[in-house]
């Protein structure tokens, strides 16, 4: 279909969509550990039958059943198979059922892999694998895509490229998230939105997760910066296991009910998702509002993200600050790591201006002989692990900047676009397509302009280019051009002259190279601090400056008191109450005693953080922070200085990862942390190997040996594989025998070693009934082991009633449980 003819319908009303198809085809005969993708290809009347129940119940659009037919999804049951032309195939059958008003969606969903470096699957590869699919649905005429069921916003970006790179179709991006409100990487709603609808999605929005009651918080959360219509497609409830057969708790009349709201909100796109059928179609449609809220204009403000944090770029706003370092320019040490692809220096200088406060990380490695393309991809996938401010891609090199917003799991910023023609004309399209912000520098063919009126001119004409590109002024920060006032007395007065004209006039964002004004200067700390204060009253939006020097920082939250951009001055009273704190905690160890309280007068400062002591201590940051090369680095320093190997795992290993734990229970660390931790640990555990098989030698009976496996029919093993990695680290003995393993496989593995854990996990509601199978017979064979069960939908309820000794809701948990079965072993 026509994009704007499609935009135009859902404008105009409340699209309807269809439910359940999976659980629908079960009903009908689908056995369980069967493709369903294939076995449908081969019973097409049965889905055309179920299609057209779901058009007679009032959906006007229905999802072709390809929601695993991708090459990795499909791999788990065929070796050879063309996955175009089964989505093809897939596609005809529900054109066919669909008839000739009926609406088609082709629909795309996960790999079942992560996106490196957070996972195995490489950003490029995944994009391929999605155009596989994309090329069948398309020869199979599907009238748009629905990208549904996305756990990770960066391979939610590939697919969405793939569609995007293929055909002009319109594409809907649904994310489903967990009962805290963020997806099982760590994204929240709102930044969900911000992402994707930047990238060009043209409607976003939610589905599975949970029953409608807690999908309209999450969709409310999305509304409130939506610039694209929403889609919203939730469970009927949370499943339950009744009788051995999964159920819902939401019936259709309740469910008609309860979705009313969602069509009251303005939601444009609205269906059932799992444990729905025809009948809790109809019931949607029975209790569709005549009233929509009419669409509403979005407030002019523009927005970074990383994959876990937004930040808004707003002149009335605090006001933001771009840390700087990661420059190479005077840095030997960075200079030297960038040509030789090390991280260690970019990881730590990201780490401290996040600490310090700052808002966005510029990013440039223009090192003289590098190849910028290669290096910047390889910082901004480094940085976008290892810390969650969104990044700014600094660089003159158009390649270099594409590169980097490609992989970028958010919106990037980018620094810059000069007003020279032949910039904007290679720049704006990248910008466009991937779309990022820009900084935006009023300099053109002539150089610099010396006066204000005529950057402003520069600016407007700029921002009138942007425009044809779809890059709107809430896309750019204007440079005000900060010069040496050592070198122009009056350049000071001319920045401040475009940013007063840029909030008060133009409307727009503004931003200046701080130090650049003191260039020349003795102390220049003095100079950039009171120019800041004086180009906030102007009304500067954001500026690039080191965020480390606190005078500096000190003075932007007082700017932001003064200028009215911190109501009530909560910010400013945080930040010097926890001065206050931080100082009072150091005076009550008393006037001698330094941060760890000890007498400065008693030792040295060499005795004090003795060798010993601070490469241990790098050894359990390194845990905590995930950086596997600093990890082994301090591990063969600590190897040296005579540490115990044994004592390295139990003193400070195990410590540190059970400290991610809790990081992560709290949900101050997400799943892309917890993991990045675990590897690192895992890093420094091959380093000890050897040597603890060395001292262990001998010794029997000292790991308890578990057996890891996801029951039959499902072919999910993402979580099952993290908790392997997880009781690893933790000393266990794993046998890890993959996914969709039968029960006669996992018993006769625990028999043959000797196992005194079983560990199984779920994710399908339809295989969850396997894992009691296993269990009796696991009884019947008279097996002496423990059993623990998990997965997205076992419940600790399902768990008691299936006999398990054990139900772990995540990998942390998994390691808690693991370790209290082995005490009672």
């Amino acid at each position: 279909m026509d994009k704007e003819k499609f935009m135009r319908l859902i404008k105009n009303k409340t699209l309807i969509l269809d439910g359940a198809s999976g659980t629908e085809m079960q009903k009908k005969g689908m056995p369980n550990g069967v493709c369903p993708e294939i076995w449908v290809s081969e019973n097409p009347r049965l889905l055309i039958d179920t299609q057209k129940k779901y058009f007679g119940s009032g959906s006007e659009a229905v999802y072709t059943f390809t929601l695993g037919a991708n090459r990795l999804k499909l791999s788990h049951y065929r070796n050879e198979i063309d996955v175009s032309d089964l989505n093809k195939k897939l596609a005809h059958i529900s054109r066919t059922a669909s008839g000739k008003s009926g609406l088609v969606a082709g629909d795309i969903s996960t790999t079942g892999h992560f996106i490196a470096p957070f996972g195995d699957l490489p950003f490029e590869e995944a994009v391929g694998i999605y155009k596989e699919q994309v090329k069948g649905l398309l020869e199979g005429g599907v009238d748009f895509f629905v990208i549904e069921t996305m756990i990770d916003i960066r391979e939610a970006r590939a697919a969405l490229l793939a569609v995007k790179e293929s055909c002009s179709l319109p594409v809907c991006v649904s994310m489903t998230f967990s009962d805290n409100g963020k997806t099982l990487t760590g994204t929240d709603p709102m930044t969900a939105v911000i992402t994707l609808q930047s990238l060009g999605a043209d409607v976003v929005g939610c589905n599975c997760s949970t029953g409608p009651r807690q999908m309209i918080r999450i969709i409310e959360e999305m509304k409130s910066v939506a610039k694209v219509p929403l889609i919203a497609k939730p469970n009927a409830g949370i499943p339950e296991l009744k009788n051995g057969k999964t159920t819902y708790s939401i019936g259709p009349e309740e469910f008609g009910t309860l979705m009313r709201p969602f069509a009251e909100l303005g939601v444009n796109l609205i269906g059932g998702c799992c444990g729905t059928t025809p009948e809790h179609i109809e019931a949607i449609k029975k209790h569709l509002p005549d009233y929509r809220k009419p669409e509403e204009k979005p407030v002019f403000c523009g927005a970074v993200t990383s994959a876990t944090r937004t930040v808004f770029i707003n002149p009335s706003g605090p006001l933001a600050i771009i840390g700087e370092r990661i420059n190479p320019t005077g840095k030997k040490k960075l200079t030297k790591e960038l040509l030789s692809g090390k991280m260690a220096e970019v990881g730590n200088l990201a780490i401290e201006q996040a600490e310090a406060g700052a808002d966005i990380l510029d990013v440039n490695v223009g090192v003289p002989g590098i190849d910028e393309k290669s290096a910047m991809r390889e910082v901004v996938e480094e940085l976008a692990e290892t810390v969650d401010t969104p990044l700014c891609i600094d660089s003159s090199d158009p390649e270099a900047i594409e590169s980097a917003l490609r992989i970028y799991p958010g919106r990037a910023l980018i620094n810059s676009v000069s007003a020279e023609k032949s910039k904007m004309e290679k720049l704006f399209p990248i910008a466009a397509k991937y779309g990022a912000m820009i900084i935006l520098l009023p300099i053109d063919e002539n150089g610099i302009p010396q006066y204000a009126e005529q950057r402003c001119s520069l600016i407007r004409e700029a921002v009138k280019k942007a425009g044809e590109y779809g890059i709107s002024k809430e896309d750019i920060l204007a440079d005000g051009l900060a010069m040496a006032v050592s070198a122009e007395e009056n350049a000071p007065e001319e920045t401040l002259k475009v940013i007063e004209w840029c909030r008060e006039k133009f409307k727009i964002a503004s931003v200046i190279g701080l130090s650049n004004i003191s260039f020349g200067l003795p102390e220049r700390q003095h100079i950039n601090a009171a120019f800041l204060s004086m180009a906030a009253d102007r009304g500067l939006t954001a500026a690039i400056a080191n965020p480390e020097i606190t005078s500096l920082m000190d003075t932007r939250f007082a700017c932001d008191v003064l200028t009215g951009r911190d109501l009530s001055g909560l910010a400013y009273i945080r930040r010097f109450t926890a001065k206050r704190d931080f100082k009072a905690t150091e005076e009550d160890k008393g006037p001698e005693a330094d941060s760890r309280g000890k007498n400065r007068n008693s030792e040295t400062a060499a005795d004090l953080f003795s060798a010993k002591e601070s490469i241990e201590k790098g050894i359990y940051d390194a845990v905590i922070e995930g950086n596997p090369d600093a990890v082994v680095n301090f591990t063969e320093k600590a190897l040296k200085t005579g540490v115990n190997p044994q004592d390295i795992v139990d003193r400070l290993l195990i410590p540190a990862i059970n400290k991610v734990g809790d990081l992560f229970d709290k949900q101050i660390y997400y799943l892309p942390q917890l993991i990045r931790s675990a590897n690192t640990m895992k890093a420094a555990f091959e380093k000890l190997q050897p040597l603890l098989e060395k001292e262990s030698s001998g010794k029997a009976g000292e790991k308890i040996k578990v057996v890891l496996a996801t029951v039959k029919g499902d072919i999910h093993d993402i979580g099952k594989n993290i908790v392997a990695l997880m009781m690893r680290n933790h000393g266990f003995e794993i046998y890890d025998l993959g996914k969709d393993v039968s029960a006669e496989e996992i018993v006769g593995k625990a028999a043959e070693t000797g196992a005194k854990i079983v560990s199984l996990s779920a994710l399908m509601t339809t295989t969850i009934g396997e894992m009691k199978n296993v269990i009796k017979l696991i009884r019947e064979k008279g097996l002496d082991c423990k059993v623990m069960i998990g997965g997205a939908v076992v419940t600790g309820e399902y768990a008691g009633e299936i006999g398990a000794d054990g139900y772990a809701p995540d990998a942390n948990a998994a390691v808690k449980v693991a370790v209290r079965l082995a005490a009672e072993i």
